[in-house]
């Protein structure tokens, strides 16, 4: 730390873990939206809405310091001002300094997220909280209501599907706070000689903040292509081999389908678990068998090695 001040210390080191974090919640928040088959659980939706809230606020206070900081100001205001949960107040800080083109849905989401985190993230804890039952749920329901013009349905016997075209009107959302954001962080950076931009190989924040994705169908196509190379192509004898090494388990309580699907969400696919465990309740060394499948998958594994290797 002795070739820097504290101001270029914190700016230079703590501030990009603070645009990591942020890149994590922000990602965590898609990610948990894009496995809800529907809106009718309250808890997802909260899961959905909380990590977005606090990923998005932790990128305006880095953006908004970046753009008010210095060293002439007054330190303890200065931080006093950054203890708010308020996204819309901090956006306006924001446009202060740089035009960034938000549209009314935009500024609406700013608006929903603040009052979650201000208050709905908490209210089930008070006794009041029963007037007031899955508030956020159906705020963030009409939000998508509106700006779609759609109907969504929370009847569990004809609920609405979570749809690719909601999917990815939320990561349009997202992105363009994302995108607006970083886009001054990178400028500021530049201005001020700092590195705070710069983020792990296949880390969450280099995929939202420079890859610029803000849904995952094109994970799932490649989970697919993958499931399809395995099953059509002819493997490599060593992994052939050393698969053949253990019977398969005699899967069958559901199709084909249903089992694919849990390799591609298996959080959300209910029942294999049940029916493997019950499976392995009939083998007689299931430790060997761990021990086997302990080698599938493990990257540092080559399978292709000969004997000796």
């Amino acid at each position: 730390m002795t070739n820097f001040t504290p101001s270029e210390f914190w700016k230079n080191f703590q501030l990009g873990t603070e645009l990591s974090i942020s890149g994590n919640f922000i990602y965590n928040g898609l990610y948990f939206f894009d496995t809800m088959q529907h809106f009718c659980y309250e808890d997802e939706i909260f899961e959905v809405i909380y990590n977005l809230s606090v990923g998005i606020e932790r990128l305006q206070k880095v953006t908004l310091i970046l753009l008010e900081h210095n060293d002439n100001v007054d330190q303890t205001s200065f931080e006093s001002k950054l203890i708010t949960h308020n996204h819309s107040e901090l956006n306006n800080r924001i446009i202060k300094y740089r035009k960034i083109n938000f549209g009314k849905q935009h500024l609406e989401f700013l608006s929903l997220i603040t009052r979650f985190y201000k208050t709905n993230r908490y209210e089930k804890f008070n006794l009041d909280s029963i007037h007031k039952f899955i508030e956020e749920r159906n705020e963030f329901i009409t939000y998508i209501e509106k700006s779609l013009n759609i109907d969504i349905s929370i009847d569990f016997m004809g609920c609405t599907s979570n749809s690719n075209t909601i999917k990815k009107f939320i990561g349009n959302i997202v992105g363009k706070f994302c995108k607006e954001y970083f886009e001054i962080i990178k400028e500021e950076c530049h201005r001020l000689n700092i590195y705070i931009t710069e983020f792990p190989n296949n880390s969450k924040g280099l995929r939202i903040f420079w890859g610029e994705k803000y849904t995952f169908f094109e994970d799932r196509q490649i989970k697919k292509e993958i499931i399809k190379y395995l099953v059509q192509s002819k493997l490599p004898d060593g992994f052939t081999n050393f698969i053949n090494e253990e019977p398969p388990l005699e899967l069958e309580y559901y199709q084909v389908n249903h089992y694919i699907n849990y390799l591609i969400d298996f959080h959300k696919t209910s029942g294999i678990k049940g029916e493997i465990e019950e499976l392995y309740s009939e083998i007689k060394n299931t430790s060997k068998r761990i021990r086997h499948l302990d080698f599938i998958g493990d990257s540092d594994i080559d399978f292709e090695y000969n004997e000796d290797e």
